[in-house]
């Protein structure tokens, strides 16, 4: 049968030539000149004017853009094969960049925290600055809470080969990592990425054998994944020293414009309701035969009877489901898919795990994942979706308002994701598949209450240990169970004590806790998709000014701009976790003897 839509991406539309690219070498070469160049023009500060800082802010923003489109290409050909030689030279190469143009902004931020309020009242009225004035203050607040100028280019300069140096290392060891898995009277070696897919397998025995060859595979380079976490963390606290900052929660916060009370609200509220989940996976283990779910079987099928999906058929089930919304979501997904913006091929050297990454200059995404057939992979190929068309609505904004947080980046993702899951429970045709449907849908609610929330608890328990010294494996293993025990309500049979190794999220140096915002993205998401399900002719255009406002606000302020809610408080919290606990209900009553 003839695939209507192709599972390999196209990046020559952007860089012909893969990594081996002439053309974006001299891409590099040119954005090497110009960074060094507006090094020397920022130095020349006689005589410059309000007007002039205003042009070079602008001019950031243009190379900003030209480090981010590079950063993307290179992202997409180190995922595609990890074993791409020229693509890992080239990570090393961006990363020298990328310390580049945070100096370059260091120093424009000294300049931000050098005017007067008399200077700055007149720098932020001038006309090219009236966009993008939330984030100017955004950068001088933050500027003054850091060290001098000269300091904190050190850092960033240290960092290249100090900190991102043990994130590259870790990509490098899970390059060359293998999983050996028995497959009928065979011995096969698998990628991580094809093993990890192994771990939902409709086979009990298989995701068994899969988990036990997954956490051996960890545990043998574990020694090496201590050193990469430990350092990292040992960085990021020397310098949270030195800045004279107390709280590890302090710069994930403060990247993800959020208040410290709105996490605990969002943890406390999702924690008071969690029995019910628990209830939702005793159930589940009985009707699996078991006394208790392992860790592999909380996604696992309910049903054998579960037809995979191909691809084609969930490219068009999402395109068409969308449109129930949003009809700009629909013709972005279907262009989406007609110009090979994802790479979803399954095939052995891909990096595991799924991402959607933005090219500013060419105002396009690309989206890579493992496509297997599974309603996994069919709510991830939605929720990146989700991903890049939050930047398309946004690719007309200047390059800093464009710059939004992960925990809102995670908004859209996640409102995509639940149009196309609550879409197919509506139209199951049988009592058994929507039984599935559901399932699946309150396993990804189990994800973002538990899963993400032990990754939470053991990354603020870690870096607590780590003040004191290094920590051993076996004290991160400890850690880990720890954690998972308390986040699952020790509803479990096993946990998965090398998770600190696999989860490559603990080991990525672009931001801190990579994990609490994917949980306020899913909750927040559900908030939006209640206004969604009440109609209304103009929630489109709401939705879209939603989404381009959340580059340049507090999210406080975007909830109370947009959905009128004050999620400093339990009861926005609460009114998500009931809308999810009506497909918890309808799932306990389809499933009653």
């Amino acid at each position: 049968m003839t695939q209507q839509y192709n599972q390999v991406w196209d990046l020559d539309s952007i860089f012909p030539g893969g990594s081996t690219s002439s053309v974006f070498q001299q891409f590099l070469t040119d954005l090497d000149k110009e960074l060094k160049e507006f090094t020397g023009e920022l130095e020349k500060t006689e005589g410059t004017s309000i007007q002039l800082w205003a042009d070079r802010v602008e001019k950031a923003q243009e190379i900003g853009k030209k480090v981010r489109e590079a950063g993307a290409f290179i992202s997409c050909l180190s995922a595609q094969n990890v074993k791409d030689e020229e693509a890992k030279l080239l990570v090393g190469q961006i990363k020298q960049l990328s310390s580049v143009f945070s100096t370059i902004m260091t120093t424009i931020d000294e300049k931000l925290l050098s005017f007067s309020e008399e200077e700055w009242k007149q720098f932020i009225e001038l006309e090219n600055m009236k966009a993008i004035i939330f984030n100017l203050n955004e950068r001088r607040n933050q500027a003054k809470e850091k060290l001098s100028g000269d300091k904190e280019k050190l850092i960033q300069a240290l960092s290249v080969d100090g900190y991102h140096a043990w994130g590259d290392f870790y990509n490098t060891i899970v390059g060359r990592m293998t999983v050996q898995m028995k497959v009928g009277d065979e011995t096969k070696e698998y990628s991580v990425g094809q093993a990890m897919n192994k771990l939902n397998d409709k086979n009990r025995d298989v995701r068994l054998h899969a988990f036990e060859q997954y956490e051996k595979a960890w545990e043998k380079e574990s020694e090496l994944f201590a050193n990469t976490l430990n350092h990292l963390a040992g960085f990021r606290l020397k310098t949270y020293e030195a800045r004279g900052w107390d709280a590890v929660l302090k710069e994930p916060l403060q990247i993800n414009r959020m208040k410290q009370e709105t996490l605990d609200v969002m943890w406390d509220t999702i924690t008071k309701n969690k029995p019910d989940f628990v209830g939702y996976m005793g159930r589940k283990a009985k009707l699996l035969g078991l006394d208790q779910l392992h860790m592999v079987d909380i996604g696992a099928p309910l049903s054998q009877n579960v037809e995979e999906v191909s691809y084609d058929d969930a490219a068009e089930m999402i395109v068409e489901q969308f449109g129930q919304f949003s009809p700009k979501m629909t013709d972005f997904a279907k262009m989406a898919f007609e110009k090979s913006w994802i790479e979803a091929e399954s095939r052995s050297g891909k990096r595991p795990g799924g991402f959607c990454t933005s090219f500013p200059i060419s105002e396009e995404s690309r989206i890579f994942m493992t496509y297997d057939g599974s309603a996994s992979n069919v709510a991830t190929l939605a929720h990146e979706l989700g991903h890049a068309y939050h930047q398309y609505v946004m690719n007309d904004l200047p390059q800093m308002a464009q710059r939004y947080a992960m925990n809102v980046a995670e908004t859209a993702s996640t409102f995509a994701e639940v149009v196309v899951a609550d879409a197919t429970v509506k139209n199951a045709k049988t009592k058994e598949a929507k039984i599935q449907l559901l399932d699946d849908k309150l396993n990804r609610s189990v994800a973002f209450f538990m899963n993400i929330h032990s990754r939470f608890l053991f990354e603020t328990r870690f870096y607590e240990e780590r003040k004191k010294g290094l920590v051993s494996v076996q004290r991160l293993n400890q850690i880990m169970l720890e954690a998972q025990k308390e986040a699952y309500c020790d509803s479990l049979s096993e946990y998965s004590p090398h998770f600190w190794a696999s989860k490559l999220h603990f080991h990525i140096t672009g931001v801190p806790f990579y994990n609490f915002p994917y949980t306020f993205g899913y909750l927040f998401s559900m908030g939006i998709y209640a206004q969604a399900s009440e109609g209304g002719e103009d929630f489109e255009e709401r939705y879209i000014a939603l989404l381009r406002d959340t580059g340049r606000m507090e999210v406080e302020e975007l909830a109370k701009k947009h959905l009128n809610v004050d999620i400093t408080k339990p009861k926005f919290w609460q009114k998500a976790i009931d809308l999810i606990k009506q497909d918890l209900q309808a799932f306990m009553e389809l499933t009653e003897n």
